[in-house]
């Protein structure tokens, strides 16, 4: 029995982390094309508040407050959802939180706390929405990043975090499909995202935490993970800038961890001070999608575009970068 992708119109969807940034602008996305949404982030009132303005632009919309890294927590937001809207056709794991500072400075309740919220948030809604998805025939959706792919220096123990995100999906996607268990299983990697995630990070450099660029607006990991809500996807990467950064880091690895930390360098602005606090451990500055800082941030990719279109055009797009890569090193070798 194959998973049963339905329109838009005719789910219910449950998203993590819908309290600001990517979560957030995606259950006002789906709500505007017609899906019933459960929104399940720590700050009731941010949920409620985000809840008010979808019901009043006309969709369709209930709201649990739950810390993703509470396993209990996350499953009675999933019955919840059952409860109120009858079943689970997509459920979209997004919680997240971020460190900036190199990894032997880095205080161990901190890193615990990131790995609780980034790694065991992802299993606990994995495994609170799986029951559900199997009668459903439903899609499982996590938000990973690129940062899954390469490592990261400043940004170490996140880019950690995320590898071992796409690792626990990978094998769990291989482990359903080998029982026959009927869930479309996707990771989407976004690049760097235009979301307020810097600005709540916990900060150990000096300045103020900066995304990392080039910077892709939030409404394009949205619309790519309604996508995959709809299509059969194993992963997708938002943002063709990163999907190119972690083919280079990939192919020329000696190259990367030179070049690398240089790029570091721009992770953070000295002239800004970090805000506090930071919602690594509780709730901060929530209900805003966007940061601020970044007006010129992307709004289209043409390789996201293409990925979801067709598999062979991605094939290309990727032997195209790889073929850019190996040109640009051969130049440098020849200078």
């Amino acid at each position: 029995m194959k998973p049963a992708l339905k329109p838009l119109s005719e789910q219910v969807i449950v998203i993590t982390g819908a309290s600001s940034g990517i979560g957030l602008v995606t259950a006002r996305m789906a709500a505007e094309r017609g899906a019933r949404v459960l929104l399940v982030a720590r700050d009731e009132a941010a949920l409620r508040d985000a809840v008010q303005g979808i019901v009043a632009a006309g969709g369709t919309a209930d709201a649990y407050a739950a810390d993703i890294g509470d396993a209990d927590a996350i499953r009675a937001a999933a019955a919840h959802a059952n409860q109120r809207f009858g079943r689970i056709d997509t459920w979209v794991n997004d919680a997240g939180t971020a460190i900036y500072g190199k990894l032997v400075e880095l205080p161990d309740d901190e890193h615990r706390q990131l790995f609780r919220t980034n790694y065991f948030g992802t299993v606990h809604g994995c495994l609170a929405a799986i029951p559900y998805l199997t009668t459903s025939r439903g899609t499982l959706i996590t938000v990973g990043s690129v940062a899954s792919d390469m490592p990261s220096p400043i940004m170490g123990a996140y880019a950690a975090s995320k590898h071992a995100t796409k690792a626990y999906i990978d094998a769990l996607r291989m482990e359903l499909a080998s029982d026959g268990v009927p869930i479309q299983v996707t990771l989407v990697k976004p690049a760097g995202i235009d979301t307020p995630i810097a600005q709540h990070a916990a900060n150990h450099e000096p300045g103020e935490a900066q995304i990392p660029p080039p910077v892709y607006a939030p409404e394009l990991v949205a619309d790519a993970i309604l996508f995959c809500a709809t299509h059969a996807k194993r992963d997708i990467t938002v943002g063709g800038a990163g999907r190119a950064q972690a083919l280079f880091a990939a192919h020329f690895p000696t190259l990367f961890d030179r070049l690398a930390p240089l790029a570091a360098t721009m992770f953070v602005d000295p002239k800004k001070e970090q805000p506090a606090p930071s919602n690594l451990f509780t709730t901060a500055d929530t209900g805003r999608v966007h940061s601020g800082e970044h007006p010129a941030a992307r709004r289209t990719s043409l390789y996201t575009a293409a990925a979801k279109r067709s598999g062979l055009t991605k094939t290309l797009i990727a032997a195209a970068a790889i073929g850019a890569g190996a040109f640009l090193y051969r130049r440098k070798d020849a200078a």
